[in-house]
């Protein structure tokens, strides 16, 4: 199986939820930032976050966390390329990944 992020697929497992939820959150922000200008860039973007949820679903450790997980999944994939059915906005996405991020940087 091809990945997009090959180098960090060995590396995923080690790092804590809120970096994986970070990570995950920089792809949906490259998402969506490119998602009316360049359909290249936006669709690699859109690629690379499903893989990084489907990354962190697998990671045993987040097991009591799924359920959230493959539900930002489905949220994420309906935004960006359904037709919104969930009304999310651009600042409600960037708020959720944000708080993770923070808690990321903090436990740096």
């Amino acid at each position: 199986m091809k990945y997009f992020h090959d180098e960090i697929i060995s590396r995923w497992n080690n790092f804590s939820i809120y970096e994986q939820m970070a990570n995950i959150g920089a792809e949906v922000g490259r998402a969506i930032k490119w998602k009316n200008k360049n359909q290249k860039i936006f669709l690699n973007a859109f690629y690379r976050a499903l893989e990084l949820i489907d990354l962190t679903a697998a990671d045993k450790k987040n097991h009591h966390r799924l359920s959230e997980i493959l539900r930002l999944r489905e949220t994420i994939a309906d935004f960006l390329v359904g037709d919104n059915i969930y009304k999310q906005t651009e600042k409600q996405i960037e708020k959720y990944f944000y708080y993770f991020t923070l808690a990321a940087r903090e436990n740096k």
